[in-house]
């Protein structure tokens, strides 16, 4: 294993339909299938794997930009869906990074989204096996 920096723990109970817990507690969730149960309120593994690869990249997209010397203000959505997969009548999940940029160009907002998808460790884990679609856009 590479040197460990920090390691989080989360457990989760009675999958897509029951619980997630971190060790910390500061991520308590009930978990609910939004395919099978659109009436009860929870989150989803999509969900979370949403937020977490949202701070992930936008983290990257920082670091890229700082160590070009480029000043930024940038903020990462996340669309994590949920698919079938016909390769194997299983599922899979896809995702869309919807990225804003402020202080370059467009140009330059392309080139950081390329680079900070080369640098993340989401993008790099799931680089070959899942589809992630890259929309940068340089706003005011």
């Amino acid at each position: 294993m590479s040197n460990v920096l920090f390691t989080a723990s989360a457990t989760a109970k009675n999958g897509r339909d029951g619980h997630v817990k971190s060790d910390d507690g500061l991520i308590d969730l009930k978990l609910v299938n939004p395919a099978k149960n659109k009436e009860d309120k929870g989150s989803n593994p999509e969900q979370l794997f949403a937020a977490a690869y949202s701070a992930c990249f936008d983290g990257a997209l920082n670091l890229v930009a700082s160590k070009q010397n480029k000043k930024i203000d940038s903020e990462t959505n996340a669309e994590v869906s949920f698919c079938k997969d016909p390769a194997d009548n299983g599922f899979k999940i896809a995702v869309t990074l919807n990225i804003k940029i402020k202080g370059v160009n467009p140009e330059d907002a392309q080139q950081l989204a390329e680079d900070a998808h080369q640098a993340c460790p989401y993008s790099k884990a799931t680089r070959g096996n899942i589809e992630v679609t890259l929309n940068p856009e340089a706003v005011e």
